[in-house]
């Protein structure tokens, strides 16, 4: 049985972690973490105790976080002091909070992905492959579609994307449009066109169920490992 403490559990993805792991045999959700002044802290969310005391996270293995690149610094500051496990989906993250990470991960085992979806992180291995393989007569264009709500523009995933196609073929992503439109979860299309053809890799996402998964599956695969910075495509070689 795997102890999870549910970071930012009162927002819309803790929410879904918290009820999604209630299904769970191998998971057991044994607190929740909110901002201090929180409505929710001194409550309790699907049957678990809302702290805003990062010394209660001594009860958990693993710490899941989805909140901002400033809570996330103080959770991951806890998780070294204490010694526990980090997943953390959150993103917008400056060089120098990244490098914080990085540093981190030389103490604490850590998962960090822009995406924990596992179907993303499949579109990222096909990516990869076509920008590989493709000429360089592919010119490589790319949209990503998100709710309102969300503040960081290009997303995480695209920028992971774009990253990825670099990487891959040594050319950059001519225009990343992005769309912050109604209640949209999370769509991606990246554009491979020649002068011949058109190749579209794309993943929509239908609920944050995806995400909340993919970060309880990360939480599964990062306990008992030893320190260091993983992210999804580590937890996806895991998946039997």
């Amino acid at each position: 049985m795997i102890r999870i403490a549910v970071c930012g559990c009162a927002g819309k993805m803790g929410a879904r972690i918290l009820n999604l792991s209630a299904e769970d045999n191998d998971i057991q959700v044994v607190l929740g973490l909110e901002a201090n002044g929180h409505p929710s802290v001194g409550s309790k969310l699907a049957g678990r105790k809302v702290s805003d005391n990062l010394g209660d996270i001594t009860a958990a293995d693993v710490l899941i976080d989805f909140t901002t690149p400033e809570a996330t610094m103080e959770h991951l500051d806890a998780a070294v002091r204490q010694k526990k496990a980090i997943i953390i989906g959150t993103t917008g993250f400056s060089e120098d909070q990244l490098n914080r990470i990085k540093e981190a991960a030389n103490r604490i085992p850590v998962v960090l992905s822009p995406n924990m979806s596992i179907g993303v992180n499949l579109l990222f291995r096909l990516v990869k492959e076509a920008a590989g393989k493709l000429s360089k007569d592919y010119k490589v264009t790319m949209v990503e579609a998100h709710h309102i709500y969300k503040k960081d523009a290009p997303s995480g995933t695209a920028k992971k994307l774009a990253q990825i196609v670099k990487e891959a073929s040594r050319r950059e992503v001519e225009d990343i449009r992005s769309i912050r439109e109604g209640e949209i979860v999370g769509d991606h299309k990246v554009t491979f066109e020649s002068p011949y053809d058109i190749i579209e890799l794309s993943h929509s996402a239908k609920t944050r169920d995806i995400f909340a998964k993919g970060a309880i599956a990360a939480a599964k695969f990062i306990a008992g490992k030893k320190a260091k910075l993983y992210d999804m495509q580590d937890v996806l070689g895991d998946i039997k």
